[in-house]
């Protein structure tokens, strides 16, 4: 059984997605999933209306209190979980793992986690040049303009030793080592 620490930042862009990805996962693979949220990862949940369905798929589910609380960090850079995702991960959190800036749960978790051997996957949403289609809360379309200071701390961080940058929450699949289908 693989154990795998689940973070999530307050994007709204690729939230969805992820959160029905990760879902089918833990259904079909034999994984211990620990889930925890930025305080803004919560928000995000309720502002999309996930936030009661995700509870319920989620129960153990720990929100920030602050850097270290609740203590994940320890587990996490002793090696007790398989591998720490970040997904999705807003241009905010990609930008203070880059400088080093450890002040939320989610920062703190990648920080620790580095100074050990557990391999660590981030899910940037801002990941490439251009304008990317996402929806609202309400599904409707938006086209989101990539600012170039987001890819580049992007493209920083794929450089950073023990992370790896998804592309898409489908390779989340491949990582945990399950087909899409």
């Amino acid at each position: 059984m693989k154990k795998i620490a689940w973070g999530i930042t307050g994007s709204g862009d690729l939230i969805k997605e992820t959160c029905d990805i990760m879902l089918d996962i833990k259904k079909r693979a034999d994984i211990e999933l620990m889930t925890f949220l930025s305080k803004e990862g919560e928000v995000v949940l309720k502002w999309y209306k996930m936030w009661d369905d995700f509870k319920t798929n989620y129960p153990d589910l720990k929100t920030e209190g602050g850097p270290n609380s609740p203590f994940i960090v320890g587990p996490l850079q002793l090696g007790h979980y398989d591998m720490l995702i970040i997904a999705p991960a807003t241009a905010n959190t990609v930008a203070k793992i880059v400088h080093g800036i450890s002040d939320t749960l989610v920062t703190n978790a990648v920080a620790q986690t580095a100074k050990g051997d557990t391999p660590i996957y981030i899910l940037p949403v801002d990941r490439k040049k251009g304008t990317v289609t996402t929806y609202s809360p309400k599904g409707k379309e938006m086209k989101l303009k990539m600012r170039d200071i987001d890819i580049e701390n992007t493209e920083k961080l794929s450089l950073m030793e023990n992370i790896t940058i998804l592309d898409s929450p489908d390779d989340l699949y491949r990582i945990i080592g399950i087909s899409k289908e």
